[in-house]
């Protein structure tokens, strides 16, 4: 961190130490152009230098104000650049100090249900006599098998074949017992996903801590026992799977193969309902869907209920929630999704907005010069409306409270979560900028040091930033308002 603040301070020196020479430039020619006047007109040069030295001692602490913006912005510059280089060098580092998310967006995919039945399948094939005769002299029907192909796959039960002679001929005769399954519908999907979400310090990216519980409910279609599978797929996305539970009539199970997802397999009465329950917890980032099926499947009873505590967004084109409930500030909802007897291949998408961190931290660290000039501007229009004696000594000080505090922001991200860190560089400036200037100024001074923290709204920036200017503009009015009725 120190030798990249270092790097970036000698870059920005240089480039000011490029501008040296045009402005070596220019005050030649200011100089020149005062010589040819005082060539000119001597009385009235002679009175302008007297003007000037007058107000030089002024002029010069005013200049110090310049000076402590320049200063400001100079050292949240290299803040800027030294932030960037470091996240930069953490998103692409092969190792870290700190455990990181292990899951990403997440799909669930909505279990199915299957009736297991054995069919038989037969086939057979009649060889005329000369053939038959021509393979006893070449060693026997034996021979002929290989060339009928073996079925393969886990769903063959039996396998039987084998040639007769019948008369004159020769059969051969291939009897199969495979198992096959029948979908089930679910008569009931109650879904319930928890997502708390996480800030870590040191920025890196935000993620989420979810619970997955779901209950569900089918029924044995026949007129007598028979045999079901319910195969309940691994989401996809979702890293490390912690406390997985499949219980199955209040029995837990647990799968030893999951290559097809975690399954069960049991005899069921006829007309006896099976009720499933599924919890495991997990972590993911950005967003988290459910996939209802692959084409479109008939949907009897669903209910899916998302608890987040980040607003969110829907996919386009997916199932939009049939109810929302969200709190007072708008930061925790209770999205859900209740449909009955519909037919539909839509899924369920949930995104929550997320913009990079890079990104915002870069927009802060731009803005930040700017809200230190306009904190000195701010502070001598207050002063302007409101009759009251503004020293450039003490607002030079506030600007360099103002811009230290600001820096400690940037610094602070490294060990807080980005809005903490952002916060307390705000409070600790706004505090040596109104111990520096005074009381009077907290407003101005309040006005100016909000402008970095409205990008970290997320979508919201262009509104706040809309109602700040609003919230400037009529504080100033009110004020030249009670000044020209005095």
């Amino acid at each position: 961190m120190v030798q990249t603040a270092l790097n970036a301070l000698l870059d920005a020196l240089s480039s000011v130490l490029a501008l040296a020479r045009p402005v070596t430039l220019i005050a030649a020619g200011l100089l020149l152009a005062l010589f040819l006047i005082g060539l000119l007109d001597r009385e009235r040069f002679r009175t302008g230098l007297n003007w000037v030295g007058a107000r030089l001692p002024l002029l010069g602490h005013w200049a110090l104000v310049a000076l402590a913006v320049g200063t400001g912005a100079l050292a949240l510059n290299v803040t800027r650049r030294a932030v960037d280089a470091r996240l930069g060098a953490q998103q692409s580092a092969r190792y870290a100090n700190a455990a990181d998310p292990d899951g990403g967006q997440t799909t669930q995919q909505a279990p199915h249900a299957s009736l297991l039945q054995s069919t038989i399948y037969t086939r057979s094939i009649t060889l005329p006599a000369e053939v038959y005769a021509r393979l006893q002299v070449n060693g026997g029907w034996e021979t002929l098998l290989p060339y009928f192909g073996n079925p393969n796959g886990q769903t063959v039960q039996d396998f039987r074949e084998g040639f007769t002679r019948r008369g004159r001929n020769l059969t051969y005769t291939r009897d199969v017992t495979l198992q096959t399954e029948q979908p089930v519908n679910l008569d009931t999907s109650k879904v319930t996903a928890d997502l708390k979400f996480v800030d870590p310090a040191g920025g890196r990216g935000t993620y989420y801590n979810a619970v997955f519980n779901a209950d569900y409910t089918f029924t044995n279609p026949q007129k007598e026992a028979a045999t079901l599978r319910f195969a309940f797929p691994l989401p996809d996305g979702s890293g490390t799977l912690s406390g997985f539970k499949l219980t199955v009539n209040g029995q837990a199970f647990r799968a030893s193969d999951l290559a097809g997802g975690s399954v069960w397999t049991g005899d069921v009465a006829a007309g006896q309902s099976v009720r499933v329950n599924v919890t495991y917890r997990h972590q993911g980032a950005k967003g988290w869907s459910y996939l209802l099926g692959q084409r479109r499947e008939s949907v009897k009873n669903f209910d899916l209920t998302i608890n987040a505590d980040r607003p969110a967004k829907f996919q386009r084109y997916t199932l939009f929630p049939t109810s929302q409930t969200r709190t007072a500030l708008g930061t925790a909802q209770v999205l859900r999704w209740q449909l009955q007897d519909v037919i539909t291949a839509q899924d369920v998408a949930v995104v929550f907005t997320q913009g990079s961190l890079r990104e915002t931290l870069g927009k802060l660290g731009l803005v930040g010069p700017l809200a230190v000039l306009l904190a000195a501007l701010l502070c001598g229009a207050w002063a302007g409306s409101r009759r009251l004696r503004l020293m450039p000594l003490p607002l030079a000080g506030a600007v360099l409270g103002l811009s230290l505090g600001l820096v400690l922001g940037g610094v602070l991200t490294f060990y807080l979560p980005v809005l903490l860190a952002q916060l307390l560089g705000v409070l600790v400036g706004l505090a040596l900028a109104v111990t520096a200037l005074g009381r009077p100024y907290l407003v101005p001074l309040t006005l100016a040091a909000l402008i970095p923290l409205v990008f970290l709204s997320g979508g919201h920036a262009s509104l706040l930033l809309v109602l700040l200017a609003g919230v400037t503009l009529v504080l100033f009015l009110r004020n030249w308002g009670v000044k020209r009725a005095i």
